[in-house]
């Protein structure tokens, strides 16, 4: 009897041969979560993330880095047993040389088609991926309706695609340097306001604001369940602290939300999430 849980493996089998490094991506359509030996990162993470680190775990923890080629790991116990659960096939596009820009809806498609040399194209549930030869770094939410998955990231795998694979254009690298789009709500310009005795705002201080942030991540890593209500009351609470001061960067709001995207959530969902914590707090 032919058991349709093993297919992904297959898949992802296929996809490694070609030399995609691929990973198994769980019901939501995120990464599984680390094991107990790699919670919060104890294990100092895989070689191949921003900050390399000495985890050798024989789990796909760790997302995108856990991506591989090799098939003696994709068929391994450990990995055998995510298969088992695992609902598709993600892969790291950086990890092959590709960037995969997507188009989250019919506008975003629209302004591809005007803007972006024609490649090869995928659908997806709601739009489409455009997959181009080259790697650049990762952005979400780079424009409305568009993500850029490359380097530090993954993308679904929804089929080969149709259509002749072109370089990656300077167009699309230029998505990744460009101010964050409205379709992730920015934080305000800073302004440093003064207490009655005056002075810079406490905020500001180095220690305090990255101590804050790294508590807000772990807060969200180690969610178990409620993943949504957990990120939404994670940035309600770092807004109510530092939403109003200008202490915010985009660099914080990325590592939010790449903790967010990290247990499964959406980048539409961050967004969102984001959106309706500012609207809460009248910012």
């Amino acid at each position: 009897m032919t058991q349709p849980t093993l297919y992904p493996q297959h898949t992802a089998l296929s996809l490694a041969a070609s030399g995609v490094p691929v990973l198994p991506l769980r019901r939501g359509k995120g990464p599984f979560s680390n094991c107990t030996a790699c919670a919060d990162n104890a294990c100092g993470g895989r070689p191949n993330m921003k900050i390399p680190g000495p985890c050798r775990c024989p789990a796909p923890c760790h997302a995108w880095a856990a991506a591989t080629t090799d098939p003696a790991v994709i068929v391994s116990p450990e990995w055998a047993a995510a298969w088992r659960r695992a609902v598709c096939v993600g892969y790291h596009p950086g990890g092959a040389g590709l960037t995969v820009v997507d188009l989250d809806d019919a506008d975003a498609i629209a302004w591809a088609r005007t803007a972006l040399p024609t490649t090869r194209t995928v659908p997806t549930t709601r739009g489409q991926h455009w997959i181009y030869r080259g790697a650049m770094t990762s952005r979400n939410a780079a424009r409305p309706g568009v993500d850029i998955k490359s380097t530090m990231a993954y993308a679904r795998y929804l089929g080969p695609g149709t259509g002749h694979m072109a370089d990656l254009p300077d167009a699309v690298r230029a998505l990744a340097a460009k101010e964050p789009s409205p379709a992730r709500p920015a934080p305000h310009a800073a302004v440093v306001p003064t207490g009655a005795g005056g002075g810079e705002c406490p905020h500001r201080t180095p220690a305090y604001l990255a101590r804050g942030i790294a508590m807000a991540e772990q807060r969200i890593t180690e969610a178990s369940s409620a993943v949504h209500a957990t990120v939404y009351r994670t940035f309600l609470a770092v807004l109510s602290t530092h939403g109003r001061c200008g202490c915010l960067t985009d660099t914080h709001v990325a590592r939010l939300f790449t903790a967010a995207q990290t247990k499964g959530e959406t980048a539409r969902h961050c967004t969102d999430a984001w959106t309706n914590a500012r609207t809460t707090l009248g910012l």
